[in-house]
C-alpha cells in the first residue's frame, strides 16, 4: 500500500480542524451544551465524520488520489482468478456486482411497496363508510404508522436506489461501484432494518406513533410498549444503509467516470442522484440524532421531548431530514423523467444545465423550509414569514425543470410508449401537487388545512404521482436493458391507465375532503357531514390502483419467458449504460469509450460503432473496479 502523498497529508489536517469547528458549532451554537456533557469523543467523531466529507468532496479537485490504489500484484490476480465461483442462489447472497445488488433492491423494496400499499387498502376499506367496519383505533394506528414508515423508508428510497445501483456505474463508464463490498452490506442492512421494524407487530401495541412519530406523544408516557422502540432501531439501520449507499454513490460519481465525461457531461439522472445523496448524507444524520434521543428518552429516562425538555424538538430535528426527504424520493424519478422524454422525442432534452443546476437549486432551498410543516406547532411570526417565502421560492426551479420538460415534447416526433406515458403522468400529478404545496406554504391558509385530508392529497400528488409515476417510468425503460428482453407494449399501456385513473379518482376528491374539514390520522368518521361520498369514491380508485399492479406483474412473466430479446439500444437512446449489451456482462463494458458530450452513445451511434459485446475468445477482465483515467 503506497504512503499518502503531502497533499493529502495537509488536506486532511486541514479539513480536521474544520471539522472541528463544525463540530464545536453544533455543541455550542445548536445543541448549547457544554463541552464535559458534550464530551470531546463526540467532538472528534463528528470532526473526523466533517473531515472524511470534506475529503471525499476535494478528491478529485485537488487530486489527492485517495482512491486511487495501485492495482493487486500478479499473484493476487492469480489467485482471484482461480477462486471458487459460486452459482445459482449462492451467487447472488454473496454477489458484490452493482447490477445484482440493484436488482436486489429492487425486489425487497418492491415487496416492501406491496406491503405497504396492502395496509393502505386496510385503511381505505375502513374508511370507506362511516363507523369502525373490522379496525380497532389502535389497529388503526398501527397500520396508518406502518403504511408510511414503509412506504418511505422501504418502498420509494430504495426503490430509487435499484435504480442508481444499477444504472449509475453504467452512465458513468465504470466497471463496479467504488466499494462493492460496502455496497451489498448495505444491502443487507436495508433488508435486516426493514424486518425489524415489521417485528413491531409481534409486540402488544406495535408502533402506533404514526410514520412522524412526534413526541412527546411517541415516549414512553403515551406507548409504553416495545414495538415503538422496534420502529425505532428498524428506522435507524435502514438510514444507516442509506447513508453507506450515498457515500458510494458519490465517490463513484466523482472518481470513477469515463475519460472525457465532466459534470456537464453526465446523465441528468446521474445528476439527480448524486444531488440525491449528498441530501442523504447532510440529512439522515438529523433524523439519526432524534431517532437516537428518543430512544434514549424512552428507555433510560432522560427529558428531551417532554415538558422538562422541548416539545417542539422532534419537530425541527424530524422534519430538517423529512422535507429533504421529499427531494430525496422526488429528484431521482425527475432524472428518470429527464432520460425518457428526449429519447421518445426524438429531439435533445430543452435546457440541459437548467434542469442540472435547478437540481442543486432545490437541494439547498430544500434545507431551509422544513418549518412550513410547523406552522400550527407555534413557532413565531418571524420565522413563519422566513420559511414561508422560502417554501414559495423553492417553487422556482420545480417550475424550471416543468417547463423545460414541456418545451423537450414540444415540436418533438412524439412515440407514446409507456415509458413516456407514465413521464407524462408524472408531469401532470406532479404539478397538481406542487400547486396545492403554493397554498400550503401559505400561513394563513396552510392554519386552516394543515390537519385536513387536504395534506394527505398534496402530499400523494408529490410522492405517489411524482416519484411512484417516475419509478414506473424507468421500470418499462430500463426493463430492455436489465433482462434482455422487451416488454410486452398493450400491457404497459393498460398498466399505466389504470394506475393514472385510479390515483386520481383516489387523492383528488381528498382535496374537497380537507376543504370540508375531515381531520386526517382519524380512524373514524361520523355519518352526515358530506365526507362519506368523497371517502367511498377515494377508497374505489384505492382498489383501482391495486389493480393496476396485476398487468405489470402478468407483463413481467410472459415477457421474461416469451419476451422478443433486446438489442444494445432498443430505444435509439442516449446515455452510456446503452452502448453495452443487454443485459451488461460482468465488467459492463469490454472498453470503457470516451465521452463527448452529455449524449454519447447517440455520438458513438453517429459514427457507425456496433454496441460493445464481448467476442467469445476474449477472456473476461478482472471484476474489480479500477478508476476511470481522468
Amino acid at each position: 500500500m503506497r504512503r499518502p502523498s503531502r497533499r493529502l497529508i495537509y488536506a486532511f489536517i486541514a479539513s480536521l480542524l474544520v471539522g472541528y469547528g463544525v463540530s464545536w458549532g453544533i455543541m455550542a451554537g445548536v445543541l448549547e451544551a457544554p463541552l464535559r456533557l458534550y464530551g470531546f469523543g463526540n467532538l472528534t467523531w463528528v470532526a473526523l465524520l466533517v473531515a472524511f466529507l470534506l475529503l471525499i468532496f476535494l478528491d478529485n479537485p485537488l487530486q489527492l488520489r485517495m482512491f486511487d490504489w495501485p492495482q493487486a500484484g500478479e499473484k493476487k490476480k492469480e489467485k482471484a482468478a482461480k477462486a471458487k465461483q459460486y452459482t445459482g442462489l449462492a451467487d447472488w447472497l454473496t454477489t458484490v456486482d452493482h447490477k445484482k445488488i440493484g436488482i436486489m433492491y429492487f425486489v425487497f423494496s418492491f415487496s416492501f411497496f406491496l406491503i405497504g400499499g396492502l395496509l393502505a387498502l386496510v385503511i381505505r376499506a375502513e374508511l370507506a363508510l362511516p363507523g369502525l367496519q373490522f379496525l380497532t383505533q389502535a389497529r388503526y394506528n398501527e397500520f396508518f404508522t406502518m403504511h408510511g414508515t414503509t412506504m418511505i423508508f422501504l418502498g420509494i428510497i430504495p426503490m430509487l436506489a435499484s435504480f442508481a445501483n444499477y444504472v449509475v456505474p453504467l452512465q458513468v463508464g465504470a466497471r463496479d461501484m467504488a466499494f462493492p463490498r460496502l455496497n451489498a452490506f448495505a444491502l443487507w442492512m436495508f433488508l435486516f432494518g426493514g424486518l425489524l421494524l415489521y417485528t413491531s407487530f409481534f409486540f402488544e401495541g406495535g408502533a402506533a406513533g404514526g410514520w412522524t412519530a412526534y413526541a412527546p406523544l411517541s415516549t414512553a408516557t403515551y406507548f409504553p410498549n416495545k414495538g415503538m422502540d422496534m420502529w425505532i432501531v428498524g428506522v435507524y439501520v435502514v438510514g444507516t444503509s442509506s447513508i453507506l449507499g450515498a457515500i458510494n454513490l458519490i465517490v463513484t460519481i466523482l472518481n470513477m467516470r469515463a475519460p472525457g465525461m465532466g459534470l456537464n457531461q453526465m446523465s441528468l439522472f446521474t445528476w439527480t442522484v448524486l444531488v440525491q445523496s449528498i441530501l442523504i448524507i447532510f440529512g439522515t444524520p438529523a433524523l439519526a440524532a432524534a431517532l437516537t434521543l428518543l430512544f434514549i428518552e424512552r428507555n433510560l429516562g432522560a427529558s428531551f421531548f417532554s415538558a422538562q425538555g422541548n416539545p417542539v424538538l422532534w419537530q425541527h430535528m424530524f422534519w430538517f431530514y423529512s422535507h429533504p426527504a421529499v427531494y430525496i424520493m422526488v429528484l431521482p424519478a425527475m432524472g428518470i423523467v429527464s432520460e425518457v422524454l428526449p429519447v421518445f422525442a426524438r429531439k435533445p432534452i430543452f435546457g440541459y444545465r437548467m434542469i442540472a443546476y435547478s437540481t442543486v437549486a432545490i437541494a439547498v432551498l430544500g434545507f431551509i423550509v422544513w418549518a412550513h410543516h410547523m406552522f400550527t406547532a407555534g413557532i413565531g411570526y418571524g420565522l413563519q414569514l422566513f420559511f414561508m417565502m422560502g417554501s414559495m421560492v423553492i417553487a422556482v426551479p420545480t417550475g424550471v425543470k416543468i417547463f423545460s420538460w414541456i418545451f423537450t415534447l414540444w415540436g418533438g416526433s412524439i412515440d407514446f410508449k409507456t415509458p413516456l406515458l407514465f413521464a407524462v403522468g408524472f408531469i401532470v400529478t406532479f404539478t397538481i401537487g406542487g400547486i396545492s404545496g403554493v397554498f400550503n406554504a401559505l400561513v394563513p391558509i396552510d392554519t386552516q388545512i394543515h390537519d385536513t385530508y387536504y395534506i394527505v392529497a398534496h402530499l400523494h400528488y408529490v410522492l405517489f404521482g411524482g416519484s411512484v409515476m417516475g419509478m414506473f417510468a424507468g421500470i418499462y425503460f430500463w426493463f430492455p436493458k436489465v433482462t434482455g428482453r422487451m416488454y410486452n407494449e398493450m400491457l404497459g399501456r393498460l398498466q399505466f391507465w389504470l394506475m393514472f385513473i385510479g390515483f386520481n379518482i383516489t387523492f383528488f376528491p381528498m382535496h374537497f375532503l380537507g376543504l370540508l374539514g375531515m381531520p386526517r390520522r382519524y380512524a373514524d368518521y361520523e355519518a352526515g357531514l358530506g365526507w362519506e361520498n368523497y371517502n367511498l369514491l377515494a377508497s374505489v380508485g384505492a382498489f383501482l390502483i391495486a389493480a393496476s399492479i396485476l398487468p405489470l406483474f402478468w407483463n413481467v412473466a410472459y415477457s421474461l419467458v416469451r419476451g422478443r430479446r433486446a438489442v444494445g439500444d432498443p430505444w435509439q437512446a442516449n446515455s452510456l449504460e446503452w452502448w453495452t449489451t443487454s443485459p451488461p456482462p460482468d465488467y459492463n463494458f469490454l472498453e470503457i469509450p470516451t465521452v463527448h458530450s452529455e449524449r454519447p452513445t447517440r455520438d458513438l451511434r453517429l459514427d457507425k460503432k456496433p454496441p460493445t459485446a464481448p467476442p467469445p475468445s476474449v477472456t473476461p477482465p478482472v471484476s474489480s473496479p479500477a478508476p476511470a483515467s481522468k
